[in-house]
């Protein structure tokens, strides 16, 4: 079992547009409402290809009813997520016809006590217990120490089982030392938490901090990965248009099953740049074009780079 952490989950609305424009109205097409927040879309998208995941986190209020109602119809996805007294937040994607780009505006979500962050872990211990590789994904809510994220990762080292993390700022930055094994930043999170411009020293100095295994993101060019193994870049056939909201957790999914799976680097990365890939040739985020995976599957180029650097 795979476990998934939203400790921000959010009620996802998707509008389609024609065109996007600043400072006039809009006639709105196809409306989209679904369970959202960056885990449960990584286990969305795992619950997709038959993987056993449970979903864990933070809810609360008419929303987080909503979020745990659509969940609950998810096959192969079991609801774990705990309630808090605040309500969970709402995030609004508008995806413009004439382009496919997507505009994204992201709520703060609820504010949570230390008495519901203390019950939130317990569970989390709890859920542990049963996973072979934690996925621990999104924001904070208002609350939440910034140190979160390195208490669960530490929990799940204590436990002996494997993280994904993907967060940025000061939770990222706080959770290295717990050692997390693997941390998926894009470019632009990369660069802020680190002051590198240069995605590989970058990686090299979050593995510095502490992260076993480093993978960069950097949307159509493809993924960097620095491991212990050394550097490889997987880059895509092509350049597709869409929406590339959702195309970071299904990387996060095929990393936790790669690394569910013990599979060889190569492979992880290949198969997260085509879940990437068939991410964004879906207008919400969670959903992957089978037709679009296959046909990156085998077609992604995986380069070893060169050997790592010592930590």
């Amino acid at each position: 079992m795979i476990l998934t952490v939203t400790l921000n989950a959010a009620l996802d609305v998707t509008y389609g547009v024609d065109s996007l424009r600043p400072r006039t109205s809009h006639r709105v097409g196809a409306v989209d409402r679904r369970a959202g927040g960056k885990s449960v879309d990584v286990a969305r998208v795992l619950a997709g290809r038959g993987r056993a995941v449970t979903a864990t986190g933070l809810v609360g209020g008419p929303t987080g009813a909503l979020v745990r109602e659509d969940l609950r119809a998810v096959r192969g996805l079991r609801d774990a997520l705990v309630p808090v007294s605040g309500e969970s937040r709402r995030t609004v994607t508008v995806v413009s016809g004439d382009d496919g780009d997507a505009t994204v505006f992201n709520e703060r979500g609820p504010q949570v006590s230390p008495s519901e962050w203390r019950a939130f872990a317990g569970r989390f211990a709890e859920l542990v217990r049963e996973a072979s590789v934690v996925a621990l994904c999104g924001s904070l809510p208002p609350g939440l120490p910034s140190d979160a994220y390195a208490q669960l990762v530490a929990c799940a080292a204590e436990t002996g089982v494997p993280t994904v993390l993907d967060t940025s700022g000061a939770p990222l930055l706080d959770a290295l030392g717990a050692r997390p094994d693997v941390v998926k930043p894009n470019a632009a999170e990369l660069a802020s938490a680190t002051g590198c411009e240069d995605a590989g020293a970058g990686a090299e100095r979050l593995r510095g901090l502490g992260a076993r295994s480093v993978v960069v993101s950097s949307g159509p060019g493809g993924l960097l990965a620095v491991t212990a193994e050394g550097r490889r870049r997987a880059v895509p056939p092509e350049r597709l248009a869409g929406n590339p909201t959702g195309a970071g957790d299904a990387c996060v999914a095929a990393l936790a099953a790669g690394l569910a799976d013990g599979a060889h680097w190569g492979d992880v990365l290949s198969d997260a740049v085509a879940l990437s890939a068939a991410a964004v040739a879906c207008p919400v985020a969670g959903d992957v074009d089978a037709a679009t995976y296959e046909r990156f599957r085998t077609t992604v180029t995986v380069e070893d780079l060169h050997a790592p650097q010592p930590h």
